[in-house]
Protein backbone atom coordinates (compact mmCIF):
# COMPACT_ATOMS: atom_id res chain seq x y z
CA UNK A 1 0.00 0.00 0.00
CA UNK A 2 1.27 3.45 -0.95
CA UNK A 3 1.77 6.23 1.60
CA UNK A 4 2.05 9.99 1.38
CA UNK A 5 5.83 9.64 1.32
CA UNK A 6 5.46 7.85 -2.05
CA UNK A 7 3.80 10.86 -3.70
CA UNK A 8 6.24 12.61 -6.05
CA UNK A 9 7.31 16.04 -4.82
CA UNK A 10 5.78 18.09 -7.65
CA UNK A 11 2.23 16.66 -7.38
CA UNK A 12 2.39 16.91 -3.59
CA UNK A 13 3.49 20.54 -3.57
CA UNK A 14 1.08 21.54 -6.31
CA UNK A 15 -1.76 19.70 -4.58
CA UNK A 16 -1.00 21.48 -1.31
CA UNK A 17 -0.78 24.82 -3.13
CA UNK A 18 -4.19 24.08 -4.59
CA UNK A 19 -5.58 24.08 -1.06
CA UNK A 20 -4.71 27.76 -0.53
CA UNK A 21 -8.08 29.16 -1.72
CA UNK A 22 -9.98 26.66 0.46
CA UNK A 23 -7.91 27.42 3.56
CA UNK A 24 -8.03 31.17 2.87
CA UNK A 25 -11.79 31.08 2.40
CA UNK A 26 -12.30 29.21 5.67
CA UNK A 27 -9.90 31.53 7.48
CA UNK A 28 -11.75 34.62 6.27
CA UNK A 29 -15.04 33.10 7.39
CA UNK A 30 -13.64 32.46 10.87
CA UNK A 31 -11.77 35.76 11.32
CA UNK A 32 -13.72 38.96 10.59
CA UNK A 33 -10.57 41.10 10.72
CA UNK A 34 -8.89 38.87 8.12
CA UNK A 35 -12.01 39.05 6.00
CA UNK A 36 -12.04 42.87 6.26
CA UNK A 37 -8.38 43.00 5.20
CA UNK A 38 -9.10 40.62 2.33
CA UNK A 39 -12.03 42.73 1.18
CA UNK A 40 -9.85 45.84 1.07
CA UNK A 41 -6.80 44.16 -0.46
CA UNK A 42 -8.36 41.60 -2.79
CA UNK A 43 -12.03 42.42 -3.20
CA UNK A 44 -15.20 40.53 -2.28
CA UNK A 45 -14.64 37.75 -4.79
CA UNK A 46 -11.58 36.51 -2.93
CA UNK A 47 -12.82 36.17 0.65
CA UNK A 48 -15.27 34.18 2.71
CA UNK A 49 -17.75 31.76 1.25
CA UNK A 50 -17.48 33.14 -2.27
CA UNK A 51 -13.87 32.13 -2.85
CA UNK A 52 -14.40 28.69 -1.30
CA UNK A 53 -17.55 27.90 -3.25
CA UNK A 54 -16.41 29.24 -6.60
CA UNK A 55 -13.03 27.54 -6.32
CA UNK A 56 -14.67 24.30 -5.15
CA UNK A 57 -16.82 24.21 -8.28
CA UNK A 58 -13.75 24.93 -10.42
CA UNK A 59 -11.75 22.12 -8.78
CA UNK A 60 -14.55 19.55 -9.12
CA UNK A 61 -14.67 20.46 -12.82
CA UNK A 62 -10.89 20.19 -13.08
CA UNK A 63 -11.00 16.77 -11.44
CA UNK A 64 -13.52 15.64 -14.05
CA UNK A 65 -10.82 16.37 -16.61
CA UNK A 66 -8.27 14.41 -14.61
CA UNK A 67 -10.57 11.39 -14.49
CA UNK A 68 -11.25 11.76 -18.21
CA UNK A 69 -7.50 11.62 -18.76
CA UNK A 70 -7.23 8.47 -16.66
CA UNK A 71 -9.96 6.90 -18.83
CA UNK A 72 -7.75 7.23 -21.89
CA UNK A 73 -5.52 4.53 -20.39
CA UNK A 74 -8.36 1.99 -20.63
CA UNK A 75 -10.19 0.43 -23.52
CA UNK A 76 -13.65 -0.85 -24.35
CA UNK A 77 -16.28 -0.87 -21.63
CA UNK A 78 -13.85 0.23 -18.91
CA UNK A 79 -12.95 3.33 -20.92
CA UNK A 80 -16.56 4.10 -21.76
CA UNK A 81 -17.56 3.73 -18.12
CA UNK A 82 -14.61 5.88 -17.07
CA UNK A 83 -15.57 8.64 -19.49
CA UNK A 84 -19.17 8.55 -18.28
CA UNK A 85 -18.13 8.64 -14.62
CA UNK A 86 -15.60 11.39 -15.22
CA UNK A 87 -18.24 13.98 -16.07
CA UNK A 88 -20.11 13.50 -12.79
CA UNK A 89 -18.01 15.86 -10.61
CA UNK A 90 -18.38 18.78 -13.05
CA UNK A 91 -22.10 18.20 -13.48
CA UNK A 92 -22.49 17.86 -9.72
CA UNK A 93 -20.83 21.24 -9.18
CA UNK A 94 -22.94 22.86 -11.89
CA UNK A 95 -26.31 21.55 -10.73
CA UNK A 96 -25.96 21.56 -6.94
CA UNK A 97 -24.19 24.77 -5.91
CA UNK A 98 -27.18 27.11 -5.88
CA UNK A 99 -29.42 27.86 -2.94
CA UNK A 100 -27.15 29.84 -0.65
CA UNK A 101 -23.66 29.38 0.69
CA UNK A 102 -24.49 26.80 3.36
CA UNK A 103 -26.33 24.51 0.97
CA UNK A 104 -23.69 24.99 -1.73
CA UNK A 105 -20.90 24.14 0.71
CA UNK A 106 -22.68 20.97 1.79
CA UNK A 107 -23.22 20.00 -1.85
CA UNK A 108 -19.56 20.56 -2.61
CA UNK A 109 -18.57 18.52 0.44
CA UNK A 110 -20.69 15.66 -0.90
CA UNK A 111 -19.17 16.17 -4.34
CA UNK A 112 -15.63 15.89 -3.01
CA UNK A 113 -16.56 12.80 -0.99
CA UNK A 114 -18.05 11.26 -4.12
CA UNK A 115 -14.98 12.25 -6.10
CA UNK A 116 -12.83 10.38 -3.59
CA UNK A 117 -14.92 7.29 -4.35
CA UNK A 118 -14.32 7.78 -8.07
CA UNK A 119 -10.61 8.28 -7.40
CA UNK A 120 -10.58 4.97 -5.56
CA UNK A 121 -12.40 3.23 -8.43
CA UNK A 122 -9.99 4.59 -11.03
CA UNK A 123 -6.99 3.69 -8.86
CA UNK A 124 -8.34 0.20 -8.27
CA UNK A 125 -8.59 -0.30 -12.03
CA UNK A 126 -4.96 0.73 -12.40
CA UNK A 127 -5.81 3.92 -14.30
CA UNK A 128 -4.40 6.33 -11.69
CA UNK A 129 -0.79 6.43 -10.46
CA UNK A 130 -0.01 4.14 -7.52
CA UNK A 131 0.51 7.18 -5.26
CA UNK A 132 -2.83 8.78 -6.22
CA UNK A 133 -4.97 7.69 -3.26
CA UNK A 134 -2.72 8.92 -0.43
CA UNK A 135 -2.58 12.34 -2.11
CA UNK A 136 -6.30 12.49 -2.86
CA UNK A 137 -7.21 11.39 0.66
CA UNK A 138 -5.11 14.15 2.25
CA UNK A 139 -6.39 16.84 -0.09
CA UNK A 140 -10.01 15.73 0.21
CA UNK A 141 -9.96 15.73 4.02
CA UNK A 142 -8.63 19.29 4.09
CA UNK A 143 -11.07 20.50 1.43
CA UNK A 144 -14.06 18.97 3.24
CA UNK A 145 -13.00 20.51 6.56
CA UNK A 146 -12.62 23.94 4.94
CA UNK A 147 -15.99 23.65 3.21
CA UNK A 148 -17.47 22.51 6.53
CA UNK A 149 -16.37 25.82 8.05
CA UNK A 150 -18.23 27.63 5.25
CA UNK A 151 -21.30 25.42 5.71
CA UNK A 152 -21.69 26.16 9.42
CA UNK A 153 -20.78 29.85 9.27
Amino acid sequence: MQSLSDVPRAPLLLGLAGLIPFVWGAATVLDPSLQAWGLRALGPRFVGPYVSLFYGAVILSFMSGVLWGFSTKAGGRVAATGYALSVIPALWAFFTTGGGSGAAAISLMAGFAGLLGLDWLFARQGLAPAWWMPLRLLLTVIVVICLGVVAIA
